[in-house]
């Protein structure tokens, strides 16, 4: 998977900024602790699309803990689009992060403190992504993150330290597996589609709230597949007839090998094909390129 690189202007705690120029205290919760959220929105022609599904899993997140955004939605807004005006961005995404703001070390929620917001721009193809057409490869790796999966924390070492291992084999992903079963995938959500129905693990703590998913599993219906929301093992994935992950800059891909055994004999599916496809033009209309 490609290494996403900022575009040269951020946005930090009110002002727009050389990339170069950003700092922030020693201090600061999200540097100590871990203590913050983040968001990724996706942009395609320049305009952000996907922003309801954004917009409820972000205050979600942050109210989930006890964190305010300390600008309204209208104002932040404003602050994203001209983040995206300043940067010429046309495709790619916006990565936004807050964090509880700077204070002395102590590990209780401090209050009254002005939390610290970024955000930053980066250039991505979505609509085309080479994964689509290659198919991607993935190994599965034991979850050992914490038990509030559905906030999507800035503390990453649990999918740092997954994804490294997807790397060091030589993958492009990785599903990680607690108990026997599949969570997700190490930065997405993880499908398999099998005699016909697509199954998925159902929401809870354990998972986050891909955004994607809920949109996917609609269109399935369109496209005539059942929707089994269950745990799935490995061995299931292995003898999948398709199966696939999605995610914010990637719309989906197909996974046509997982641990070194090739699913659907190394063909990517139908109905991976027909998802991303459909998928595609919802997402251009919300682009107002159709």
């Amino acid at each position: 998977m490609a290494v996403l690189i900022s575009m040269q202007k951020v946005f930090l705690n009110g002002d727009f900024i050389d990339k170069d120029s950003a700092k922030i205290s020693i201090f600061d919760r999200g540097f100590i602790f871990g203590d913050g959220i983040y968001e990724v929105i996706p942009v395609i022609n320049g305009v952000m699309v996907e922003k309801q599904g954004f917009w409820d899993r972000f205050k979600r997140s942050l109210s989930e803990i006890d964190l305010s955004l300390p600008y309204s939605t209208n104002e932040f807004e404003t602050i994203l689009n001209r983040l995206i005006q300043i940067n010429s961005l046309q495709e790619g995404g916006l990565y936004i992060q807050i964090t509880r703001g700077v204070a002395q070390r102590d590990f209780s929620f401090v209050s009254n403190i002005t939390p610290t917001v970024m955000a930053f721009a980066f250039s991505d193809s979505i609509l085309e992504h080479p994964g689509a057409k290659s198919g991607i490869t993935i190994i599965s790796t034991p979850d050992i993150r914490w038990k509030r999966r559905d906030i999507k924390s800035i503390s990453l070492l649990g999918q740092c330290y997954a994804k490294n291992q997807a790397t060091i084999a030589g993958a492009d992903e990785c599903f990680m597996v607690e108990d026997g079963y599949v969570t997700e995938a190490g930065s997405s959500s993880a499908f398999i589609i099998k005699d016909g129905v697509l199954i998925t693990k159902p929401l809870s703590n354990e998972i986050l709230p891909g955004i994607r998913r809920q949109r996917l599993l609609n269109l399935a219906k369109e496209i005539g597949l059942k929707i089994e929301e269950r745990k799935f093992s490995m061995d299931e994935v292995y003898n999948a007839d398709e199966c696939f992950i999605s995610a914010a800059t990637i719309i989906l891909l197909p996974v046509i090998k997982a641990d070194g055994k090739a699913i659907n004999g190394g063909k990517i599916g139908e109905y991976t094909i027909k998802l991303r496809e459909l998928y595609k033009e919802i997402l251009k209309a919300q682009a107002k390129m159709i």
